[in-house]
């Protein structure tokens, strides 16, 4: 049995933040993730990714913020089940809670935190016949490493934002970059849009709309891909196809533990810091749903730290928590280290 102060249910960003969080306020905390590493999609999907609206970084790759959070909590020592997916929650008389993986793994808590982003996500495949024996054959749904398409020639099937940006990403590194949508509008950021049309303006990507990939071909792997355009049929030889039409969410068997659902997503009240209708369980971040909710990175951290000031109060009855800000006090660590704050200068005039 694994005893933690809080049981949060995912390692994507919102819940790594958490631990450092909780671990100002001296809460220990342990994740449970169905990937074999934290991160969540940040990791598992795009993370040579950049993300441009993480506050103090004009710009960084998924992956990295990853590795920051990870290095941002390290000192507070949090623990890990990875490639495990939380299956049961049971409420004991004292109110704290039991959660077992499907591994049958327990872990035991007095607050569990709900950090799964979209729970989980299978994507949307194209409905090609013989789309399934291609799949890592040369038809991938994401893209982990750019460099696996250095020099190949690549097609791209979707309208949104993930199609667009990678159009543009792999132009420099891919040999031929082949974007398909079938309409001759796109539902991706405006600059997004101007972007590849400079570049198919310039020779290096190659715009086909409205269209869509029709039929896949090649023996032991991808070769080639057939693209209808109207009446006319283009044969195409690819080393890799791309189709980018989003993710389908799941919740999983998180949506059978008796929580409020609202269109896919776990129903949150946030004037109590985003808890559930069960007490005791927060939801936070992409997973969450409540009035002019916004599903983005900064308001999953947001959440995640008024979170935990509830998860103290339930953990601590009666205790009243002071705030200090880690600019005066430090942090302290759990292994009874102090990192110490520099000292203020005042100066008189």
């Amino acid at each position: 049995m694994i005893k933690t102060d809080i049981l949060i249910i995912g390692a994507g960003p919102t819940g790594l933040f958490t631990v450092f969080e909780a671990g100002l306020l001296k809460l220990k905390c342990h994740l449970i993730d169905a990937l074999p590493q934290p991160g969540g999609q940040c990791s598992e999907i795009y993370p040579k990714k950049p993300i441009y609206d993480i506050p103090g970084f004009p710009e960084i790759l998924a992956g990295d913020l990853t590795k920051n959070l990870l290095e941002q909590g390290k000192q507070f020592e949090p623990g890990f089940t990875l490639g495990e997916r939380a299956e049961t929650i049971e409420k004991l008389e004292d109110g704290t809670f039991i959660v077992t993986t499907n591994k049958g793994t327990k872990h035991h808590a007095p607050v569990v935190a709900i950090a799964g982003g979209l729970g989980s996500f299978e994507p949307r495949k194209p409905l090609i016949d013989n789309v399934a024996y291609y799949e890592d054959k040369g038809v991938e749904y994401f893209i982990k490493d750019p460099e696996v398409y250095r020099d190949k020639k690549v097609v791209i099937s979707g309208g949104g934002d993930s199609a667009l940006d990678w159009s543009i990403f792999l132009a420099d590194v891919a040999s031929e970059v082949t974007l398909i949508h079938r309409r001759n509008e796109f539902r991706g950021a405006l600059d997004s849009v101007e972007k590849v049309s400079e570049l198919k303006d310039s020779g290096k990507i190659n715009l086909i709309t409205p269209a869509e990939v029709t039929a896949l071909h090649g023996n032991t792997k991808l070769e080639g891909v057939t693209i209808n355009k109207g009446d006319e049929k283009i044969l195409l030889g690819v080393d890799h196809f791309i189709p980018l039409f989003g993710l389908s969410p799941k919740l999983g068997p998180i949506g059978d533990w008796g929580l409020e659902i609202e269109k896919n997503a776990i129903k949150v009240d946030n004037t109590l810091n985003y808890q559930t209708n069960i007490p005791g369980i927060f939801a936070i971040g992409d997973v969450n749903t409540y009035p002019e909710k916004l599903k983005l990175i900064l308001c999953g951290f947001h959440e995640a730290t008024l979170m935990c000031q509830a998860a103290y109060r339930i953990i601590n009855p009666g205790k009243k928590y002071v705030l200090k800000y880690t600019t005066v006090s430090g942090i302290d660590g759990f292994d009874g280290t102090r990192k110490e704050a520099p000292k203020a200068v005042i100066q008189s005039i």
